[in-house]
């Protein structure tokens, strides 16, 4: 563990996870809010689904939304570059 790294324990769906980074707790604490709400969220719209699709189905949806915001990155660093 590094100097910069944290410890957070947060509460997921029931589940205490001990979360280490360089996060603030403020930052940690969003995401955690954050999440368990996508949970109860998708509990509701499809409740035959188990835990493991619903986790999969939040990383899916978390890394799509990060090939989005890569993708928005490169191109305002793209239009910066053409002026």
């Amino acid at each position: 563990m590094t100097a910069n790294n944290r410890r957070f324990k947060a509460e997921i769906d029931g589940h205490t996870y001990t979360i280490i980074g360089t996060a603030s707790d403020r930052h940690m604490q969003t995401v955690t809010r954050m999440m368990n709400e996508q949970i109860t969220q998708l509990k509701k719209l499809a409740p035959d689904m188990s835990d493991t699709e619903i986790a999969t189905l939040l990383a899916f949806n978390a890394i799509s939304d990060q090939v989005d915001k890569q993708a928005e990155l490169l191109k305002m660093q793209t239009d910066d570059a053409d002026k």
